[in-house]
């Protein structure tokens, strides 16, 4: 009985929903022109292909952005509570850096990062 507030707002929320979404494809505008049909990219003409290759290296630089990023957002939680976590933390902070410089060697190592090729 406690959760009946919060289903009857969930299907409250469905039904507005879905009502927004048939009354607007009801009473909205059914014009289609080759204009309105074209692809609209920031009012920008199109140019090309979008579907051409693009290189990896771009993807994989994001990839590790994201990677390395995540990581350094561990160390927050040890800044804080530093003083508390004692030399057991300390051991694990430089335990976490080591790993986590090992794996900027082998990214290094594996020429990830080299943008001449």
């Amino acid at each position: 009985m406690n959760y009946l507030p919060i289903a009857l707002q969930f299907i409250f929320a469905i039904g507005l929903i879905a009502t927004i979404i048939l009354l607007s494809d009801w009473l909205g505008p059914k014009r289609k022109t080759a204009d309105k049909l074209q692809n609209f990219e920031s009012g920008i003409e199109i140019k090309g292909n979008a579907r051409q290759p693009m290189a990896i290296k771009y993807f994989l630089v994001a990839i590790l952005f994201v990677l390395f990023d995540v990581e350094v957002i561990f160390f927050y939680p040890y800044a804080v509570n530093f003083r508390q976590l004692g030399w057991d933390g300390f051991i694990a902070v430089v335990v976490f850096v080591a790993l986590f410089i090992t794996g900027l060697i082998y990214i290094f190592k594996k020429g990830a990062l080299k943008w001449e090729e």
